[in-house]
């Protein structure tokens, strides 16, 4: 049976590399995933960043099924209000400076990028758009575009065309950014690449020269934030605030959703001249909506947020090898740099043997991934 359903996995559904790891899922609770067969595994990815909470936490189940009993998709997003689309803003608002305050809800991290980068150029004027070599902000054409991976991008150019790309971290860069540059897009941390954190106020120098040429930052969140460095946002660990900036992944705990943020003024441009200017179907859809705002509020109102540090410290004092070179990152979004890719990729492997899920990241081919869960260990 379990050969059989592989043969059917690899045949049916669309693959994204040669060699998936075919787990069989049989179900999923807290910090633990078990195969058909019984195997236990301890999750240290947690859905790549996305299950905040763990596998099948009983807030968001019970917000689920609260909201199934109501009313699941009524109207494409923005013409009906819906109690927790709106409540979702509000919370989300909250937590961020008062220049970010209006909130559009989407699907998914890489539609979150393309309606900031739409957003940008449409405020401005303007066609050009910086981001950072080696940046990721998702796989639709918009955000490949913006990637500056050209491994990635080349098998599907032409791509959107007026993208620069400076390096992450160089100052001298930041030339580069014009009075033609509508935004600039960057991760707060760079994921991809390795889980680069920002240094010598890097991005505060960004924004100086956003503001100087009238340009927009855009940070991407979509895995730095919603508590997992220690804060709600990871901007908040470096003093900045970006025009607009891009959440997902966590958000929805366990539920696909994404969100680009930014003040009345900027957000404002989009419904007029033309009306229209980003729609979505499904995009806050009742129940995924229902699912992120329990979501944040156990997250704001619990201890989840200083604990990531705590975890933080103590993995880094702990995990300590000849092999490991550096342990990258911030809170629970941890990079081990090791000395070869192959070691890297012999650790994720045996580890997985043994029962703890880690993984890869996309550029940097020596790092293991650790981002579990913020209410595990």
């Amino acid at each position: 049976m379990k050969n059989k359903a592989k043969q059917d996995f690899l045949k049916y559904q669309g693959q994204t590399t040669p060699h998936p790891l075919a787990i069989p899922i049989s179900h999923a609770n807290g910090s633990y995933i078990y195969d058909t067969n019984g195997k236990e595994y301890l999750d240290f990815v947690a859905g790549v960043s996305a299950n905040s909470l763990g596998h099948n936490p009983l807030c968001v189940k019970k917000a689920i099924n609260e909201q199934l009993e109501k009313y699941t998709h009524v109207m494409v997003y923005g013409e009906f209000i819906q109690e927790p689309q709106l409540e979702l803003c509000k919370i989300l608002a909250s937590t961020l400076p008062e220049s970010l305050s209006s909130v559009y809800l989407v699907n998914s991290g890489t539609e979150a990028t393309e309606g900031a980068l739409k957003l940008a150029k449409r405020f401005t004027g303007r066609s050009e758009i910086i981001a950072g070599k080696n940046g990721y902000h998702g796989n639709t054409m918009g955000s490949m575009s913006v990637c500056g991976a050209e491994e990635q991008n080349r098998a599907f150019r032409p791509l959107v065309p007026n993208i620069k790309f400076i390096e992450f971290n160089n100052e001298d860069d930041l030339l580069k950014i014009t009075h033609k540059t509508a935004g600039v897009i960057l991760e707060t941390i760079q994921g991809g690449a390795g889980f680069i954190e920002p240094k010598n106020d890097y991005l505060q120098k960004v924004k100086k020269r956003c503001e100087d040429v009238s340009a927009l930052l855009i940070l991407d969140e979509i895995q730095s934030g919603v508590g997992r460095t220690g804060k709600f946002w990871g901007f908040e660990n470096y003093n900045v605030t970006p025009d607009i900036f891009i959440t997902g992944k966590g958000l929805g705990g366990g539920m696909p959703i994404g969100a680009f943020i930014s003040s009345y003024e900027i957000m404002n441009c989009l419904k007029d001249n033309p009306k229209l200017g980003h729609i979505t179907t499904f995009g806050g859809h009742p129940v995924i909506a229902s699912a992120g705002l329990a979501t944040a509020k156990e997250i704001i109102n619990s201890n989840l947020m200083e604990e990531a540090i705590r975890k933080e410290k103590l993995i880094k004092e702990h995990l300590k090898h000849p092999k490991i070179k550096e342990i990258r990152g911030k809170g629970l979004m941890l990079a081990l740099i090791m000395e070869t890719p192959e070691i890297a990729n012999e650790v994720i492997l045996k580890c997985l043997d043994d029962g703890l899920i880690l993984f890869w990241l996309l550029f940097e081919k020596r790092a293991v991934r650790i981002t579990p869960p913020l209410n595990n260990l």
